[in-house]
């Protein structure tokens, strides 16, 4: 039962049917004492759990039930411990069933026994059990407190025994001594009994009582005892004791939010503020005069708001609010007044704790009133970062964790108007707590407080941007607090003063060493948001810190100063070295290819190094600069380095120097495997640009290091902007080298590496990487297909018999595929490239498979209005290239993503283009077949290929409803049901994921008429027994009996009604029929 403490309502449903089990066991005569015993001790596990208020209500409480449950505590031993769970239970049992609403005096009958004797009347016998179990020491006596409260408010009962049973509680609390242990308990018991007594109690009943049982209990000097829950149950009491001297009514002066939902609140923020606030004129109030013992009242709950533990501080508290509710304007505001003085600095951490407690019941009351804000919200602010050093360690955390809820109660109880000069103050404050508190708990607190602010109030600047942040799991990690979520923090200017002041003033200088390292290096990590600040204001601050007297302060502010220095001295190198590179980088580089085509007589002069080293660090220097200064400044680099080379390196036989070449290659060559991605893409353009000489004789060589740049490998796999480049650069040393059938393949593109360069490209068409910019793969393939067009149109017109029929139809089918997916912009230069290649006549391309078919379909006179961009347009043209042998396997594999995709207009055209060509093949059992066998290939070369699989399954359940294979009911065991099944059963194989779970039972569930249905009722089956969890557990003995029973092979109606109960059983769409007739159209 434990796992149910944090949730115990969802015990509700069952508490019935466990009662009922338990009590058929106590309420047998013959059950054995020890079964009984051990009926109870589950009672009272479930008690524990539950909470007896709730559990309680289920007992029965008839008047037949009495007599029994007192029969019962009659044979009870008090003194032996291991039952006493029995005897708690049944006390508790005994203080429902005496709210019988009959005169108790009723059940007496005839006192007098057989014997001439006179029986105790039930009233006594209940009040002497109560009394004897007030005294014992074990639980029982929270039972026996719980049985006084409800029986001794009894009309017939209160009349009779209420001022004889006070008497008696009193006297026994006197005569009592905390000091002993035994008198421990009595008094433990007396003030659980009073205490309950006095709470449900009506006040008329209770008044002539209660200045008696004041002057008692100041008597008792409660205060003064070392046992915290007899300090607590005084507080307790003494608040009690003053509600019932003060009329039970709301105070008229509170103040009151008028909109207190979180929801109307978030639609009211967005609108023009109007001022809800009200607070509630008392010019109407019943004036009457406030006993004198109200005052001893409040007195001792401000002393109990200092106790030295926690609950009697929180009890205090809850005192302090209850009875401010019910004073006047004036008397309210008194102690307002005295909860303020907790708050100086001669008082303890105690005082502080106990005061923020009664200052957010205060606030959550509408107790406290706007025009005391400006007096409480400095002391919060304080108490937010109160930190007193003791010893080795320090106290405070459970002051700072108060305070963060002084501010969770203030969001929820004021207009945003009240709070909104203060919002800055109180925003910074707890951002601070969140971030920088030495403690997890207050950490929490204080992220909890500010995300409750931005929700009710709306006013913290970047609100959600920080909850979002340094939410409740973030600010566990206390390195990561410091020194991550504060840099973010930070950036917002609203808060990045307040962060490095508060580091300076309060954690620089912390006991904790540990605190104070990580405080510095937060400092360094904060110095480049504001440099003028720490340069002109911290640092002087820092200085005369460095050599003071205390150790602590002295050894942080050294650190402080350190790392604040080397942090200034790198944003000021960096600064200058990247506004260089950013500015002047793309300016030299241009001067240099300005100077390089003007022919300056520099040949063999010194100055070319220097020039080629320019060069060469701009393009090392692009990890450094933005993302818009890196394309101007790879464009310059790269202009400039093919210029200098063709002017300089140059020399009279037209060829290079091989040291010069062989030293600049080998350079350019190691670097495409450089770390840094963007360096990579530097250098893979800058070979793409070199002159034809200084390739010569190394082509080999550098395919070979632009090969290792394109392909992936597990380090590099998110580097798609440097495989981009890696292949414009070869299609761009394709081109320059030239082509020659029978050539040396390190001079030119010939046969010996045609294969080479095709199978680099192509590799490129199938990068699909993902990462948190989206589908960063597009890049390379958008690359791939310029570069396979270029060197494709080089070869056909140079030396067309290089071009074989297999890579012809690879690279067809490739972009065809490419044309048929879903992002608009790719699609549409995959078609751009598609025309380009079949349109291209100077001389054409050889082996295009199904010219003549292509042609057809996509007119040349047509080609330019042809608006690939438009699903509406692309996807009708695209779709015919289906009934294409060739091409059928890959526009099917692009049309799935596009089909099964998220975008609507996609997903429309492509998915109405798809039902149209399958009306038109739906007759044809050829073509429909081979369309199945290609489906089926898709589905089982991308295995668990998210990707591609579960679009595949939302493709197929838009088919299967559509009717698309209705076909095969005609035909017995059609082999593509069973194959699909088998597919799908594999592709959910040992899958946690719900979705693609249910769309496959989904897709199977549709089939249970139209293909296999006998064997698709089995493989549902056992599906369902692998796995259970996806279908609700209520239905699922109804949905197996149903695929069990059902004759599978009967007449198509039976056999549709049961198939469509499944469907609502299961919550999945019904498929619809589709006529032949709608077939044919």
């Amino acid at each position: 039962m434990d796992k149910y403490q944090e949730q115990p309502h969802l015990l509700d449903s069952h508490l019935e049917w466990m009662m009922h089990l338990l009590l058929d066991i106590v309420q047998d005569n013959r059950s054995p004492s020890s079964l009984v015993h051990l009926a109870f001790k589950f009672f009272y596990i479930i008690t524990k759990v539950r909470g007896y208020k709730i559990f309680l209500r289920l007992f029965p409480h008839e008047v037949a039930d009495l007599q029994p449950v007192l029969d019962m505590i009659a044979v009870q031993n008090p003194k032996d411990y291991e039952t006493w769970e029995t005897r708690y239970m049944l006390l508790l049992w005994l203080s429902m069933t005496c709210l019988i609403p009959f005169d108790l005096a009723r059940l007496d009958g005839n006192i007098l026994s057989e014997e001439g004797c006179t029986r105790m009347p039930i009233m006594d016998r209940i009040l002497n059990v109560a009394k004897s179990y007030l005294v014992v020491s074990d639980k029982a006596r929270d039972a026996a407190a719980v049985l006084v409260s409800r029986f001794i408010i009894r009309p017939d009962v209160k009349q009779k025994r209420m001022a004889d049973f006070l008497d008696w509680a009193l006297s026994t609390l006197s005569n009592s001594s905390f000091q002993t242990m035994e008198g421990t308990v009595v008094m433990d018991g007396m003030l659980q009994a009073l205490a309950q007594l006095f709470k449900h109690g009506k006040r008329d009943d209770c008044l002539p009582y209660a200045s008696t049982v004041l002057e008692c209990l100041d008597n008792c000097k409660l205060s003064e005892s070392n046992q915290t829950l007899l300090r607590k149950l005084g507080v307790k009491l003494v608040q009690r004791l003053g509600l019932t001297f003060l009329k039970p009514k709301v105070a008229k002066w509170r103040y009151q939010r008028g909109c207190r939902s979180l929801a109307a609140n978030l639609q009211f923020s967005a609108q023009v503020p109007v001022v809800q606030n009200l607070v509630i004129a008392a010019a109407d109030e019943e004036e009457y005069d406030i006993p004198g013992e109200v005052e001893n009242v409040i007195e001792q709950l401000l002393i109990g708001l200092k106790d030295k533990d926690t609950i009697v501080r929180w009890s205090a508290a809850k005192g302090i609010g209850r009875i401010t509710g019910r004073l006047p304007k004036e008397l309210a505001d008194d102690v307002v007044g005295s909860l303020l003085d907790c708050f100086s600095f001669q008082e303890t951490d105690n005082s502080w704790h106990g005061g923020c407690l009664a200052l957010a019941e205060l606030g959550r009351r509408g107790l406290l009133l706007p025009s005391r804000i400006t007096d409480v919200v400095p002391v919060i602010l304080k108490a937010l970062t109160y930190d007193e050093k003791r010893g080795a360690c320090s106290v405070g955390s459970n002051v700072r964790d108060a305070a963060c809820y002084v501010c969770w109660a203030f969001a929820r109880a004021y207009d945003p108007l009240e709070l909104k000069p203060f919002v800055n103050q109180i925003s910074s404050a707890l951002v601070i707590a969140a971030v920088f508190d030495r403690d997890i708990n207050c950490r929490r607190a204080a992220s909890a407080a500010f995300q409750e602010n931005v929700g009710r109030q709306g006013t913290f600047p970047h609100g959600i941007d920080i909850v979002t942040a340094a939410d409740y799991f973030a600010v566990g990690n206390r390195v990561n607090c410091f020194l991550n979520i504060s840099m973010y923090i930070a950036s917002f200017p609203e808060y990045t003063q307040s962060m490095i002041d508060h580091l300076v003033n309060m954690k620089i200088n912390h006991w904790d060493g540990v605190i104070r390292e990580l405080s510095t290096k937060a400092l360094h990590n904060l110095a480049p948001q504001i440099p003028e600040y720490m340069t002109n204001v911290v640092l002087p601050r820092l200085l005369p810190l460095a050599v003071g007297t205390d150790l602590h302060t002295r050894h942080g502010a050294i650190l402080a100063c350190a790392e604040i220095t080397h942090a200034l001295y790198k944003l000021a190198a960096e600064n200058n070295r990247n506004d260089l590179i950013a500015f002047f980088s793309p300016a030299v580089c241009t001067l240099i290819e300005k100077l390089s085509l003007s022919k300056m007589p520099f040949r063999e002069d010194p100055i070319i190094d220097g020039w080629q080293w320019l060069i060469n660090d701009s393009l090392r220097s692009l990890p450094l600069v933005s993302s818009t200064a890196r394309q101007q400044i790879k464009e310059a680099a790269v202009s400039a380095l093919a210029a200098l080379c063709n002017e300089y390196y140059i020399n009279e036989q037209r060829e290079a120097s091989p040291a010069l070449q062989g030293e600049l290659l080998q350079q350019y060559i190691s670097e495409l495997q450089n770390t840094e991605e963007m360096i990579r893409c530097g250098f893979s353009l800058a070979l793409g640009a070199l002159p034809r000489f200084l390739l010569k004789g190394k082509l080999q060589q550098v395919l070979e290091g632009l090969k290792k740049v394109i392909c992936i490998s597990h380090k590099d796999v998110s580097f798609a902007e440097s495989r981009r480049d890696g292949l414009k650069a070869t299609a761009k040393v394709c081109q320059t080298v030239g082509v020659k059938r029978n050539g040396p393949q390190d001079e030119f593109v010939c046969k010996d590496n045609v294969v080479q360069i095709y199978t680099m490209l192509l590799s490129g068409m199938s990068d699909y990487t993902t990462d948190s910019r989206g589908d960063v793969g597009a890049w390379v393939r958008e690359a791939a297909m310029t570069s396979l067009m270029e060197v494709t149109l080089l070869l056909v017109q140079n030396d067309p018999e290089l071009l074989d029929a297999n890579i012809c139809k690879q690279i067809m089918c490739c972009v065809a595929q490419q044309s048929a997916e879903k992002i608009d912009r790719f699609r549409a230069h995959a078609g751009s490239v598609f025309l380009s290649l079949l349109n291209f006549d100077n001389p054409p391309i050889p082996h295009i498979p199904h010219r003549e078919e292509l042609e057809r379909i996509f007119p040349r006179s047509e080609a330019v209005t042809l608006n690939w961009n438009a699903p509406s347009q692309a996807f009708p043209r695209i779709t015919q290239l289906l009934g294409l042998p060739a091409y059928q396997y890959y526009v099917l594999l692009g049309l799935t993503v596009s089909v099964g995709g998220l975008t609507e207009t996609t997903v429309r055209y492509s998915a109405q283009s798809l039902f149209d060509y399958m009306k038109k093949i739906q007759n044809d059992l050829g073509a429909m077949n081979n369309f199945c066998e290609t489906l089926l290939q898709v589905f089982e070369d991308n295995l668990l290929n998210d990707r591609v699989s579960v679009p595949l399954l939302k493709m197929l359940d838009q088919m299967l409803a559509n009717g698309c294979f209705d076909i095969f009911t005609a035909e017995e065991n059609h082999p593509f049901s069973l194959k699909l099944l088998t597919l799908c059963k594999e592709e959910i194989k040992k899958s946690k994921d719900i979705q693609k779970l249910r769309s496959s039972i989904a897709r199977m569930e549709i089939q249970l008429l139209n293909l296999e249905r006998k064997t698709t009722a089995s493989q549902v089956y056992e599906m369902l027994i692998t796995y259970s969890d996806i279908v609700d557990p209520d239905i699922l003995d109804e949905v197996m009996t149903v695929l069990s029973d059902t004759d599978w092979d009967a007449e198509l109606p039976l056999v549709r009604e049961k198939r469509n109960y499944l469907c609502d059983l299961m919550k999945v769409p019904k498929p619809q029929l589709v006529s032949k007739e709608a077939h044919a159209c």
